[in-house]
C-alpha cells in the first residue's frame, strides 16, 4: 500500500483516554527482579510507568500479532505492523510507591510518510501521571505503522564499535526477560515471545526485545551516570534487536545507547535537566 488517506483517521486526533491504578510494593518487587541490577537505586525504578495503567484487553478483541484490535483509542491504520518509535518522558516528580496513579492519555498528531521501503504511518501519544493532584510524570510516545515487508530486511545502521570507556553494562536477553517484562507491561505482541511468528509473520531472525525495555535500560543508566532521575529523557529506536546478541549499554556525557557487539545501535538517547 503505497499511499495512505489519512482522512478517517484524523477523527482520532484529540481522542483521550484515562486510566487509574495503584502503584504497589509488589509490582516494585517484581520489576527489580526482572531487571536488577540494571537498575537506579531510587524508591520507584524509573521506566516503571510503562508498566501502570496499562489497557487490559480481552483476549477476544485481540489481533492477530497480539495487539488490540485497531479501531479503539488508537486510529485504525490499514498497516498490520506497529512499532514503538520513540518519544520522550519529563520527570517532574518521583512517583509514590503504594499510592493511587492516574495516566490520561492523548492522540495528539498522525502523519502519513513514505519510507523506502513502504507507507508509514507516524501516531504520537501524549500522556500525563498523576499522583493524586501532583503530575509525576509527561510521556510522549511514536508510534509507527508499517507493513511487515518492511522488517523483513530492516535498514542496518553503520557498525561504530564503542570504546571500553563508554561502556557501562552489557545484558543478554533470553526468552525469560522477554517473557517476564511482557507480563509487566501486559504485552501480548507475539514477536516477543511467538518466535515462529516473529520469524515467519514480520520477518525477524528471532524473538524481538522490547523497545521500552531498552529504553528503561537506558533511563536508568543516564540517572546512574547523573546520580539523579534526568528531567528530560528523549529516545528512539533505530533498529530491532533480536534474541542471539549482547547488548551492550553505553554512556557518553548526556547521550546513551544501546548496540549489538559488532557496534550496531538499536536505541539512542540524550537526557539534561530541560
Amino acid at each position: 500500500m503505497s499511499n495512505i488517506d489519512l482522512t478517517p483517521l484524523q477523527a482520532w486526533i484529540g481522542k483521550t483516554e484515562t486510566v487509574q491504578d495503584y502503584l504497589t510494593q509488589s509490582l516494585i518487587d517484581r520489576f527489580r527482579a526482572t531487571l536488577d541490577p540494571h537498575l537506579w537505586s531510587g524508591a520507584v525504578p524509573l521506566g516503571l510507568h510503562w508498566c501502570l495503567t496499562l489497557p487490559t484487553t480481552a483476549t477476544g478483541e485481540l489481533s492477530t500479532d497480539g495487539h488490540a484490535k485497531k479501531g479503539g483509542f488508537l486510529p485504525p491504520v490499514p498497516l498490520p505492523s506497529r512499532m514503538w518509535a520513540g518519544g520522550e518522558v519529563l520527570h517532574h516528580h518521583d512517583l509514590i510507591p503504594n499510592a493511587p496513579v492516574t495516566r490520561t492519555s492523548t492522540v495528539s498528531d498522525i502523519v502519513a510518510k513514505q519510507g523506502k521501503s513502504g507507507a508509514l504511518v507516524f501516531v504520537t501519544v501524549v500522556s500525563e501521571y498523576h499522583c493524586g493532584d501532583q503530575l509525576c510524570i509527561s510521556d510522549r510516545q511514536d508510534l509507527v505503522f508499517r507493513g511487515h515487508s518492511t522488517l523483513a530486511k530492516p535498514a542496518t545502521p553503520k557498525a561504530i564499535p564503542g570504546t571500553t570507556s563508554t561502556l557501562r553494562d552489557t545484558v543478554t536477553p533470553d526468552p525469560v526477560l522477554l517473557f517476564r517484562y511482557s507480563a509487566l507491561t501486559f504485552n501480548s505482541h507475539r514477536i516477543h515471545y511467538d518466535a515462529e511468528y516473529a520469524q515467519n509473520a514480520e520477518g525477524y531472525a528471532d524473538l524481538v526485545v522490547h523497545g521500552p525495555l531498552q529504553a528503561t535500560l537506558l533511563l536508568n543508566m543516564a540517572a546512574k551516570a547523573s546520580g539523579k532521575p534526568p528531567q528530560r529523557f528523549s529516545y528512539r529506536g533505530v533498529a530491532p534487536v533480536t534474541l542471539g546478541t549482547a547488548v551492550e549499554i553505553h554512556q557518553d556525557e548526556n547521550k546513551v545507547w544501546c548496540q549489538n557487539t559488532a557496534g550496531t545501535k538499536s536505541f539512542v538517547a540524550d537526557y539534561g535537566d530541560s
